[in-house]
């Protein structure tokens, strides 16, 4: 194995490791390395396809950001949740049947081995390995069945970063307490705290990174400031309610935030148009004002929608589509903008769609996860300006949606504006529903709908190695790959 392991670990979620992550790995191909990216289990319902299947999201962007091509060992364990007590489980790309039905502390032994094996081969075929962590490392109720953070920290024997959210609060006790639970031979892998999301001046932190050290004998190595507009999507739900549009602001996106929400990653780009405000809609007084009402994918489309009409949404969204307002449903929100839900196999769950399009959706045993490259038919009305534009993007779904035969017979008809079944426009124009993920990283979807295109990934991902180069204590970053 020649490929050195930097690992990023946090003493909370949300504390930074997967930009950071992401970061480490524009740094290191920056620098003429073959780098991999490894994330040995992800919970997130923000998945990408790749070649073998699904992985998490996070681990497809930083497999970017190291110039390689994303792939199933990167991420050898996806667990994407379905409700709070359950979790469809993605072993190497597929749905595993038998460990989504096993109980949570057994799968550890199930799965360990595939991890230990993708973690290896990746070993084998780059110079470094850039590997993130998972919630706290310090979880000593979890420590016994780990698979993802200090197991694989010592089968990799990987150097580690511990980073914590300082704008929180207890930054110093986090990192402390953290490193103080854990055992002697896992404390040695700690090579560096990260103070990430600071406010102010950096002098007035002394003397605490000194006592700091003197405790645990890891020195502070960066102090990175507040970034709010980095350009990369969060990694585990919609943390950020602060989005700002760049100038002033003259198109409002509403995105519904229903709780399975899934790839809301796919709307980041939106938040980097200038001009244009993104907020994420939990009541009908979110969506008050709103140019688009935007009905995102869901991993539980049935009962996404059940907590949609409890809301009052479903009103505040047929009240804006009557009033000509645009809307778009992608995946699971174009079925909810159909007339009926059909699940004869215990999938999803039957239920009335929104009728806002004519169309009908069977749920099927069989899922769809798949790259798609298309075009565009004829659009009119809100949605004229994606009149002949090819788009590339991704499909992860179980439904397949109809026309409802009866509102067909009856005159009441659906556009079909992709082909295949992948996207339906109503006969007044402003609803849009498609299956297709992805369509705002398309630069031609982008500059039909905006004029302008946002920001590229490669100039997110620069901009992210950029920041570290220039925060992180000289030789640092340097040092946690020397032999």
């Amino acid at each position: 194995m020649t490929a050195r392991c930097v690992m990023v670990l946090g003493t909370t979620s949300g504390a930074g490791k997967s930009w950071l992550t992401t970061a480490l790995c524009r740094h290191y191909v920056r620098q003429g390395l073959k780098v991999a990216p490894f994330k040995a289990q992800n919970m997130s319902n923000n998945a990408r396809v790749v070649d073998g299947g699904e992985i998490g999201s996070a681990q497809y962007f930083q497999a970017l950001a190291a110039q390689a091509e994303p792939e199933v060992r990167m991420n050898p364990l996806l667990l994407k949740p379905e409700a709070d007590t359950r979790s469809q489980v993605v072993l190497m790309g597929q749905v595993n049947e038998a460990l989504s039905n096993m109980p949570w502390r057994g799968r550890s032994l199930h799965v360990w081995p595939q991890i230990a094996a993708a973690l290896d081969a990746l070993r084998e075929e780059n110079d470094v390995v850039v590997i993130e962590g998972a919630g706290s490392p310090a979880e000593i109720n979890l420590h016994a069945s780990d698979i993802v953070n200090m197991r694989v920290a010592l089968h990799a024997q990987a150097r580690c970063l511990l980073v914590t959210d300082i704008d929180r609060g207890g930054a110093f006790a986090h990192l402390y307490g953290t490193w103080a639970l854990l055992p002697a031979e896992e404390r040695a892998l700690i090579h560096g705290f990260v103070l990430n999301k600071f406010r102010g001046d950096a002098s007035l932190l002394a003397p605490a990174p000194q006592m700091l050290q003197e405790l645990t004998g890891v020195p502070t190595v960066a102090v990175l400031p507040m970034w709010w507009q980095h350009g990369l999507p969060e990694e585990d739900g919609v943390f950020d309610d602060r989005t700002r549009a760049a100038g002033a602001v003259n198109k409002t996106i509403a995105v519904i935030a229903y709780p399975r929400i899934s790839n809301l990653d796919e709307f980041q780009p939106l938040k980097n148009v200038p001009g244009v405000r993104l907020v994420w809609a939990r009541t009908p007084a979110d969506c008050a004002g709103a140019d688009w009402i935007v009905l995102p994918g869901s991993k539980a489309t049935a009962a996404d929608l059940a907590w949609l009409r409890t809301q009052g949404l479903d009103r505040a969204i047929a009240a804006h589509a009557a009033q000509g307002g645009a809307v778009l449903g992608v995946c699971g929100g174009l079925q909810m903008l159909g007339e009926a839900l059909i699940d004869t196999h215990g999938i999803d769950g039957n239920a009335p769609g929104l009728g806002l399009l004519p169309l009908v959706t069977q749920f099927d045993l069989q899922k769809t996860v798949r790259h798609t490259h298309t075009a565009f038919g004829a659009l009119h009305g809100a949605w004229s300006a994606l009149s002949g534009v090819a788009a590339a993007g991704y499909e992860i779904h179980h439904g397949q949606t109809a026309q409802h035969p009866a509102m067909a017979a009856g005159g009441d008809v659906a556009r079909e504006v992709l082909p295949g079944g992948l996207g339906w426009q109503n006969a007044a124009g402003n609803v849009l529903g498609v299956y297709l993920h992805g369509l705002f990283e398309d630069l031609r979807v982008m500059h039909a709908l905006f004029g302008a295109t946002a920001p590229t990934l490669e100039t997110v991902f620069d901009g992210l190695a950029d920041f570290i180069e220039k925060h992180v204590e000289p030789g640092v970053l340097d040092q946690l790959i020397s032999p």
